[in-house]
């Protein structure tokens, strides 16, 4: 028996999970923007208080490794490794585009006679998103890469499948991507509840990442924005 600390906090969305043998027992989110540092902690604490006879009882610590929010990201990174050698536990991750379309598989119930693609989308900002594409077994069938939203992306592969998109950079899709094979899944966000399967599995297998040189998956580098002097606004 396996009980799992389940971080997500890659996109605007703030979750803890606490999960036993793959199933959610307990989840705290929010979608509150830049509230991860303030509450991801108050979430751990509040599910080991409701659930745990205290943090002893975890057996691991699981974070969704990006890519995401550059900020989002390091605090989720940061907590977790920090659980890890505060409890001597091994730290686990999930690859966020990989969680969301767990989550998106168990969203969709459409029935459909052409083989499903699901197609995670984050927003990357401007027209660009970070995505990867995925089959109904969940394997990659398109590596995580920034894309640029334009009306082709997917001209190769609507005609024999169907291209289910999500997330929070599905939203700009919408105006540019149309086509019968293409399906949207309206108010998905991510959840450290998607990461329960996924994480249990790993951790059976042990499937362990090295804790001290762990880092997030950022795909692009962070480039900080130049700060504004005052007067020349």
């Amino acid at each position: 028996m396996s009980t799992l600390l389940c971080i997500e906090t890659a996109t605007v969305v703030c979750s803890v999970a606490l999960v036993r043998d793959g199933s959610v027992i307990g989840l705290r989110e929010t979608q509150i923007t830049n509230s991860h540092a303030a509450m991801v902690a108050v979430f751990i604490d509040e599910l080991i208080r409701e659930h745990l006879s205290g943090p002893s009882g975890i057996n691991g610590v699981v974070v969704s490794s990006g890519p995401g929010s550059y900020t989002g990201l390091r605090i989720g990174v940061s907590t977790a490794k920090g659980l890890c050698y505060a409890l001597d536990v091994p730290l686990l991750s999930i690859q966020t585009t990989l969680g969301m379309a767990w989550g998106m598989k168990s969203a969709f119930t459409e029935a459909s006679e052409l083989p499903l693609i699901f197609a995670p989308m984050i927003d990357a900002r401007r027209m660009e998103v970070y995505t990867a594409m995925y089959n109904n077994e969940l394997e990659a069938i398109a590596p995580v890469s920034a894309q640029i939203i334009q009306p082709n992306m997917f001209e190769d592969l609507l005609e024999k499948h169907q291209i289910i998109l999500a997330g929070d950079g599905a939203e700009k899709c919408k105006a540019v991507l149309q086509h019968p094979n293409l399906r949207y899944i309206d108010g998905f966000t991510n959840s450290a509840a998607h990461l329960a399967e996924l994480a249990a599995a790993k951790f059976e297998q042990q499937h362990f990442e090295d804790t001290a040189y762990f880092e997030p998956f950022y795909l692009k580098d962070f480039i900080a924005g130049k700060p504004r002097v005052k007067g020349l606004d």
